[in-house]
């Protein structure tokens, strides 16, 4: 996936409190970018795709689109 650098943003965002560290997130995320250390989860931005492999696998309902960032951005299609 082509990243924008100058215009890329994350679009997803994990709710620490409703994460149970199960590490679904972790397993299916083909970039490694979701690091779960010490009853904390992060997103590494600059290895995140916002593939949202991460978003449909959580159990819990932890990990979701921020819809505020989703809004903004527009797709760039290299035809």
């Amino acid at each position: 996936m082509h990243k924008d650098k100058e215009n890329w943003k994350l679009l997803i965002e994990i709710n620490q409190d409703k994460c149970d560290f199960c590490g679904c997130c972790v397993g299916v995320c083909p970039e490694d970018a979701i690091e779960l250390k010490e009853a904390q989860i992060g997103i590494i931005e600059s290895e995140c795709t916002n593939c949202s492999k991460c978003v449909w696998s959580c159990p819990v309902e932890a990990i979701k689109f921020n819809k505020d960032e989703l809004k903004k951005q527009t797709v760039v299609m290299d035809i």
